[in-house]
């Protein structure tokens, strides 16, 4: 099972950060294999609310539901699939760091990305996945410290 874990340093306080993580429609912005995204509904977030949306992983494209099955604010979240043919868990813990927010990424996602790439693509989609979560941390980063959240 592919595992995917990075970590970055942001410079705005854990609530804000995890404000803005927590609206599904947000994924897109930071995340470069996502290309839409938004929550199901206009219920509450919290375990139990959905989202949707489509990635562009390796030059395909795949549509994805999730589902929040942990939200302790300021803290944590933990979503995973519930529809689509990727089967993963993503799971964001955050933590006071040096004035601002560590900020940990880990996806666990089903060997061969649901069959989609196979078992041997495992690793290489593995290190493609982890470069690209750490350049989407980091753009998050930039993109939270120019525009703060009021």
């Amino acid at each position: 099972m592919p595992v995917v874990e990075e970590s970055v340093v942001i410079a705005r306080p854990p609530q804000e950060v995890f404000d803005f993580l927590s609206k599904f429609e947000n994924i897109a912005v930071y995340d470069s294999s996502v290309t839409a995204s938004e929550q199901i509904g206009n219920g509450p977030l919290g375990v139990g609310a959905r989202g949707r949306g489509t990635s562009k992983i390796m030059g395909k494209q795949f549509d994805w539901t999730t589902e929040i099955i942990e939200f302790d604010p300021p803290r944590r979240m933990v979503s995973r699939s519930v529809e689509g043919k990727l089967d993963f868990t993503v799971t964001l813990a955050l933590e006071p760091s040096d004035g601002g927010t560590r900020l940990t990424q880990r996806i666990d996602a089903g060997s061969g990305l649901g069959g989609v790439f196979g078992k041997l693509a495992d690793s290489l989609v593995e290190r493609a996945q982890g470069r690209t979560v750490r350049a989407n941390l980091e753009t998050l980063a930039e993109w939270l410290a120019e525009h703060p959240q009021s």
